[in-house]
């Protein structure tokens, strides 16, 4: 079934429980999450066996799709691991599980035959023969190369006999499909393997070599030189040629990044699939959309390849800092009336500080800290990380609970 008789799935990261609460109270259709091993991002908090039975519990209650991640290029010696672990999975139940290598492919078939297989981007499919060819494997759905454009993606989705998935926005690696060697090079920590050291962000310099500590620059500004650092990737004004398209799921990247950024980036994109769906021919996309999707972004925003543009794949050597940089501050947990709430802190607040509330639905709603009071009862200027208190704020919000709090330095 294509997406013109379904409604496009909006798939977004699950670093740990509370984002994949928070992925599904801003309206993720799926989540993809992985275990303490075999995924290719290590450093996120990921999910125990035991984590991932209530995380797929949790979110079926709520009619959201599970994904888990195994898509790791494994050496010989863990093929007894991975097989331990999908035999894990058979108990776990997920609605399908992503995979990049032909090896893990072939023991998934054979140990949880009953579970659906999606095919990570790191498998570089590029063509309706390729796409045809895994899904003669088994897969089910295809997360095609970040080199296509939409027009190549298209040809995909008109002939597959499988979903096409594809990413709509987050971080872009400079390496093709994601194989990337550099990170293992320069840091001994394998990019393929859930562990790159991000050397493509670092900043760089040029040293001729017969003039050691004589450091020339780079197209730099202020923060430093952009040899490897690509722009974020940001579709959200694309949004409806991409259901046109007949893709079946946007993906969204950065099962790393924080609470803000998910809700921010699940929100918007959520809003965006909607209002498509409601009137196809007038899909328009709002200014205050593109701004909180600003708010969350340090190295600028591009197409990638969906349009052909070689521009949009050039590093920003002109971007400044955002505005405003919010902050993640905390969550709320009990709505007391339409200007005080009860709230999980997490990073430090003062009364004074302009927050921004990151509501369901609706633009952003920004406010001032009027008031804080402890659960003792006594009025505080400084709420610090890990604690919780009431807040009252200077104007009403329609929030409610698990909506996030954001810290902004200005209120507009």
């Amino acid at each position: 079934m294509t997406s013109f008789e379904k409604k496009i799935e909006l798939l977004a990261p699950a670093g740990n429980f509370e984002k994949l609460e928070t992925a599904i109270h801003y309206g993720a259709d799926a989540v993809y999450l992985a275990g303490k091993d075999f995924s290719l991002r290590n450093f996120s908090g990921n999910f125990t066996i035991e984590e991932m039975f209530q995380a797929v519990s949790y979110a079926h209650k709520k009619n959201v799709r599970v994904y888990v991640a195994c898509n790791i290029y494994p050496r010989s010696d863990e093929e007894s691991a991975i097989s331990e672990f999908l035999e894990q999975l058979k108990q776990v139940r997920p609605d399908a599980i992503i995979i990049a290598d032909p090896g893990v492919l072939m023991q998934a078939r054979k140990i949880i035959p009953g579970i659906p297989i999606h095919l990570s981007t790191q498998a570089n499919t590029t063509s309706r023969q390729s796409a045809s060819f895994w899904a003669s494997q088994g897969v089910a759905r295809i997360n095609t190369a970040r080199e296509l454009t939409l027009d190549e993606i298209k040809e995909i989705t008109l002939d597959s006999p499988v979903e096409i998935e594809t990413f709509v926005h987050g971080a872009m690696c400079i390496s093709y499909s994601g194989r990337c060697l550099l990170s293992s090079y320069m840091a001994r920590r394998d990019g393929n393997r859930g562990m790159c050291a991000h050397p493509c962000r670092w900043k760089y310099a040029v040293v001729e070599e017969l003039r050691p500590g004589h450091y020339m620059p780079i197209e730099e500004d202020g923060r430093g030189s952009y040899i490897f650092n690509s722009r974020d990737l940001c579709m959200i004004e694309h949004v409806p040629e991409m259901i046109r398209a007949g893709i079946s799921s946007l993906k969204i990247e950065g099962r790393m990044k924080g609470m803000n950024y998910l809700a921010a980036t699940v929100k918007t994109y959520r809003q965006a699939i909607d209002r498509y769906y409601q009137n196809p021919e007038a899909c328009t996309i709002p200014d205050d959309w593109q701004k909180t999707l600003a708010g969350i972004n340090q190295r600028g925003y591009c197409t990638g390849f969906y349009l052909n543009n070689p521009d949009e794949r050039l590093p920003n050597y002109e971007k400044d800092q955002p505005e405003s940089n919010p902050k993640f501050v905390g969550k709320i947990v009990k709505i007391i009336d339409r200007n005080r709430f009860y709230v999980g802190v997490r990073n430090k607040i003062q009364t004074g500080d302009a927050i921004d509330i990151i509501t369901v639905s609706g633009p952003v709603q920004s406010h001032r800290i009027a008031k804080m009071i402890t659960e003792n009862n006594e009025e505080t200027d400084v709420a610090q990380p890990n604690s919780s208190v009431f807040i009252e704020t200077e104007s009403p919000s329609d929030c409610e609970p698990n909506d996030i709090i954001q810290k902004i330095d200005f209120l507009v």
